[in-house]
């Protein structure tokens, strides 16, 4: 991976982590300030506590993504450590999903007219989900990569004796 690769993707997640900080931080002043001027269609607070949450999902994937970064710089990516960065991505998308589900469910009861809302809304949760299975399934090849890096080192200590 290169420099510039490395630097525009890092930027990238500067820009959004620190928007999504901005955003956490002005729903959590919503919520404490109690100066939301709530009319009653919606359960504003149950709405902005998901945000939160949903939030902070985000930020767990993208400080994991940084890491991961890191480690494709560094050249170790290919190894047991990475999978820890690896299941935080997957967890992450799966409490998104989870979280986004939470928001169906109580946007639900306003869409008594139009159910079709709350079943796109379960659809794009699903879509997240399958997000999650992609990821597990690059997890699976890096373990793939992992042994074989291995097997190659041992490979390679053998030859060595030998010479």
């Amino acid at each position: 991976m290169g420099k510039l690769t490395v630097r525009a993707l890092r930027a990238v997640l500067v820009v959004v982590l620190t928007g999504t900080v901005f955003v956490q931080a002005l729903m959590v002043w919503a919520l404490v300030s109690g100066s939301d001027p709530e009319d009653g269609s919606l359960p504003l607070a149950a709405l902005r506590v998901l945000t939160v949450l949903g939030i902070g999902a985000v930020q767990v994937a993208l400080v994991c993504v940084w890491r991961l970064v890191t480690m494709v710089r560094r050249g170790t990516v290919f190894s047991h450590a990475a999978f820890r960065y690896v299941d935080g991505v997957i967890g992450a998308i799966v409490a998104a999903a989870l979280v986004w589900f939470a928001v169906a469910a109580v946007n639900a009861p306003g869409q008594r007219d139009d159910p079709g809302v709350t079943l796109i809304m379960g659809g794009i949760g699903v879509a997240v989900l399958g997000v999650a299975l992609i990821v597990l399934v690059l997890r699976m090849l890096l373990a793939q990569a992992v042994a074989r890096d291995v097997e190659a080192a041992q490979m390679q200590a053998e030859l060595d004796e030998v010479i």
